[in-house]
This record gives structure tokens, sequence and C-alpha cells, in this order.
């Protein structure tokens, strides 16, 4: 199921890498068009004396370091942290582009494949890509994958810079994270924030197990980086919940989630899912109470399709599933994370409640039709 671009955005966001004063000199007229300027680290520069007249060429060096030196004088460790991170990523980052709209992605390959938002490819077979060289390249869709909102996309291109990937399994609440993004076509735009929560299922979204974070993100964000302080990617922003009192609600699918669809269709040219067969809502105390049902969480199954792994094995609407496997079952994010951890032909053992008490049923899994 896919978002509204206008409720997804993402953020993007560039640090400069340390030590290389004389090259910001030359460089940070570079930052007011996009260009992040390189350096981290603020030695400081002690006075000198009088420079020897001998060589020209020292006196200038040390003029650039000094102008390079204040450059960065009134900049906190954080903002430099900031700015040499945007300096590293933001040549990976790209703009993606179809007729029903646009977005954000990131390179992650040399050979030209783009890690973007399958909201922001939408139907599409073919895409526009703008580089952050000014090259605006054909770009076919070789895989998608809607129910985590991750597309892959194929640039004809070689030897482009690739966005260093993180681990978003290791991710702690409260870390720095930097978006980037094309929002309303102003090109890698940078916004910093936190980590603000992980394993996220926001309600209004159907997405499970996403980062929030309080980074803005913004209209042609989604598919853009979000990026720790260490300038590795650990989410593509997707999404941004907006409303009365709300604001800095943004969420990303985590990278390795979404890595495993870029390994999946660079090996086998396809992506497949699990197929379980059944459609369901999640149980809540209020609902519960409400209706009398004998648990207060898990998932109550709505409709079995005709046909369906979950129809052969026996499961019927009004079901509620509170474990599968060895993972309790709160939520459909939790039952969803099992399914994908699961190939197609392996078998789920699922514990369900009916009104007559518990019972397992052993469900062997199918593939997920082609979406």
């Amino acid at each position: 199921m896919r978002l509204s671009e206008a409720s997804r955005s993402r953020l993007v966001d560039h640090f400069m890498t340390a030590k290389r004063l004389t090259t910001i000199a030359t460089l940070v007229l570079g930052v007011a068009i996009g260009i992040a300027i390189d350096h981290s680290g603020r030695d400081i520069v002690r006075p000198v004396g009088a420079i020897p007249s001998s060589t020209a060429a020292a006196e200038a060096a040390m003029q650039s370091t000094q102008a390079a030196q204040g450059s960065t004088s009134g900049l906190t460790q954080e903002e430099v942290t900031t700015i040499r991170v945007a300096r590293t990523i933001t040549p990976t980052v790209v703009s993606v582009s179809q007729r029903e709209g646009s977005g954000s992605g990131i390179i992650v390959s040399r050979e030209g494949v783009v890690l973007t938002n399958a909201h922001v490819v939408g139907e599409a077979r073919t895409v526009e890509v703008g580089l952050a060289d000014g090259r605006t390249l054909s770009g076919q869709v070789i895989g998608r994958d809607p129910t985590i909102d991750v597309a892959v996309v194929r640039v004809s291109a070689q030897n482009l810079p690739v966005a260093p990937l993180g681990d978003s399994d290791k991710l702690e609440v409260g870390q720095s994270a930097i978006a980037i993004g094309n929002p309303l076509g102003l090109e890698r735009t940078v916004t910093i924030g936190v980590v603000s929560a992980v394993n996220r299922n926001p309600r209004g979204i159907a997405l499970d197990g996403l980062i929030q974070t309080d980074a803005a993100i913004s209209p042609g964000n989604s598919g853009g980086p979000l990026v720790d302080s260490r300038g590795q990617v650990i989410g593509i922003n997707t999404a941004v919940l907006a409303g009365a009192g709300a604001s800095g609600l943004g969420f990303a699918v985590p990278i390795n989630l979404a890595n495993d669809v870029v390994r999946q269709v660079l090996t086998t040219g396809r992506i497949t899912r699990s197929y379980l067969g059944i459609s369901f809502a999640d149980i809540e105390p209020e609902l519960a109470r409400q209706f009398g049902l004998p648990v207060k969480e898990g998932i109550i199954v709505g409709r079995v399709e005709a046909g369906s792994p979950a129809a052969r094995a026996g499961l019927r609407p009004q079901d509620i599933v509170v474990r599968a496997n060895d993972t309790a079952i709160a939520s459909g994010g939790d039952l969803r994370r099992v399914l994908r951890s699961l190939s197609p032909g392996t078998t789920v053992r699922l514990e369900i409640v009916r009104p007559d008490g518990r019972s397992t049923v052993q469900v062997r899994l199918g593939e997920a039709p082609p979406s």
C-alpha cells in the first residue's frame, strides 16, 4: 500500500571529513550552491611571527590555512560533524522523477544502482534520475516492494559515488540523524535531528518496523537517505505524519530491510515474499473490552482468501493470532516481520484463540504474487 507523496518526505545531510583546511578555503563559497565543504576538527592555530619573505608560496599557504581556520572557529563539534557527513553523502543523493511525481534516491552501487521508495516510482517502468554532477539519466525500475515501500532503479553509468550503508539493527534512540533529499524541488537539502524511536508501526501508515526521526522531512524527501553521525545510511525516508498538534514525526525504512530487497533483485532478478493470505486488524485494550475478547493484544482475522495457505490450514475469520513460531504477536507488524523472515515453502506455527480455547495451526507459506 503506497502513501501519497504529500505525506512523505525525506531529509538528506552531509558532513565534512577532517582536516582538509586549505581545500575548505577554496570551497567555502560552494555551500551556498549546494556543495558541501569538507572538514572536521578545529585545531587551535596560535599566533605566529613574521613569515619569512623568502617563500611567497609558504606565505600564501599560511594565509589560506588561517582563513580556513577562521571559517570553523565559530562552529560546534556537532556542526563540524554534520558538515563532514553532508560532504560525504551529498554526491550520492539523486532526484527521481516520473510522470506522476518526484522524490529522491541514493546510489548504492558504483554500477548505477539506486535505492528509493516504491511510492516515488509508482507504476512506472522508467524514471529520470538526476545526479549531483548535473547529469540526468534514464533509469529502469528493476524491482519494487510496496509492502516495505522500497524500489530499485538502475542507470547506465559507471564509477558513481556510493553511499556507505550502516547497520539499522544497532540504532540507539537519541543518536544523531541527518536527512538529505530534494524537498519541494530544493535539491540536496540537509536537515538534522535524532532517532526518536525504532520499530515504529504508526497509525495511518501501512508500514511497520520504521525508524522515527524529528529531522525535518518534506514532500520530495521520500527515497532519500537518513544518515548517522559517521556518514552511514541507516534508513530510507518514507513518510511523515502531520496533523493538529503533531510535528517532527518523520519515518524511514531501516536500511537493513531495504538492502535485502536490493540483494534479492541483483542476485535473482526478482523479489520473493512469503504469503499467508489473510487480512487482519490489531487488537487493542479498548477493542477487547468493547467486544469482550479473551485477549488484550494480538491480531484478529478479518478475511481468509479462498485457496490461500491460510485457508488450506483451516484459519477462519475472527480467529485471534497471538503467536507465530516463537514470537509473541502484539500487532500486525509483529506478524509481518515473522513472515518476511521466512521463505515461501516454509512452515509457520500459529497459536490462535477461538471461543472454545487455544490451538495451534501449521501453515505452509506460499509465494506472494508480484505487486
